[in-house]
């Protein structure tokens, strides 16, 4: 695939961009798409280091990428497309230096733009109790809608981990599950009281009546007597969330998301929240943290007297 230059690129840096595109399609094996990105970006960035004054590569200064950026932040770049046009950078730089273009790596005292991480929806414990209480309790499958919605909340499980549970996963009497998460990494996940109850009640008045003549053992069933599937749960979990006029995007991993931002406000302690839900990095399950920051934040925005001063 052979690309032509943009008119932006000044002349004296396109031998450099050339031999660059060159070289991460024939010897990286990079994608079209790929290839076309950093094609733009580095147009984009020695565009605007023509008009400084800088006559080639062998000249750019970090300063200088330092301002590109920072004028692309003024023009209103997102701090995600900042970071993407850096990497691009990094790697023509690393291409100049192998090819002895440049001694040094332009870009190596080069900080990245501060990406904040999007904090995760979760739903109010009001709007939990609707969600919950939606499922019709008097047909077999509301009754398997109940225990799934108090289980997703009640244990934080990740939907594939719901769908591959079995009969023998559970013990009700101590009030665990045994669940399987990514990687296959076994742990073992306490059991709520109306989970537990919602479960029993599934076994006894719910499940049998799903039972077809191939069923397995798995826990939760379908109309067709197999295991509920990703889907199923997806759509059962919005359609129960509309019936309960909920005015969020309710999806599984919302209810994940409750469960552990629930725990936190309630005085759980991080680690054994980190170990529920099965994280490897203590650094993923505090972004729960930053959840119920921001929640003060709100009520005391919302309510303190002196909240506009």
């Amino acid at each position: 695939m052979a690309l032509s230059l943009p008119d932006q690129i000044p002349a004296t840096f396109r031998e450099d961009i050339d031999g660059f595109l060159a070289w991460i399609q024939l010897e990286k094996g990079l994608s079209e798409n790929t290839v076309q990105g950093y094609l733009n970006d580095l147009a984009q960035c020695s565009g605007f280091l023509g008009k400084q004054g800088t006559t080639g590569w062998p000249e750019v200064e970090a300063s200088d990428l330092s301002q590109w950026i920072t004028h692309l932040g003024r023009e209103g770049y997102a701090p995600s497309s900042l970071s993407r046009k850096l990497s691009a950078l990094r790697m023509f730089a690393r291409y100049l230096v192998r090819e002895n273009i440049r001694q040094d790596d332009l870009t190596e005292i080069l900080g990245g733009p501060k990406i904040r991480r999007k904090l995760p929806t979760v739903l109010t414990p009001d709007e939990m109790v609707k969600l919950l209480e939606a499922p019709d309790r008097k047909s077999s499958l509301g009754i398997r809608d109940t225990a799934i919605l108090e289980l997703l909340y009640s244990s934080g499980l990740r939907v594939s981990e719901l769908c591959d549970l079995t009969l023998y996963s559970i013990n009700l009497e101590e009030g665990f599950l045994r669940v399987f998460g990514k990687g296959s990494k076994e742990r073992m996940v306490p059991l709520g009281g109306p989970a537990n109850t919602a479960i029993r009640n599934y076994l006894s008045a719910g499940r049998p009546d799903l039972v077809k003549a191939k069923t397995g053992s798995e826990l939760f069933l379908s109309k067709r007597g197999t295991a509920i599937s990703r889907k199923m749960v997806w759509v059962l979990v919005k359609n129960h969330a509309e019936r309960a006029g909920i005015d969020k995007p309710v999806k599984p991993h919302l209810l994940r998301h409750s469960f552990a931002t629930h725990l936190l406000s309630g005085g759980a302690d991080l680690r054994a929240i980190q170990e529920m839900l099965g994280h490897v990095d203590i650094g993923t399950t505090q972004i729960y943290t930053a959840v119920e920051q921001e929640r003060l934040l709100d009520e005391h925005s919302r309510y303190h007297p002196r909240k506009k001063m």
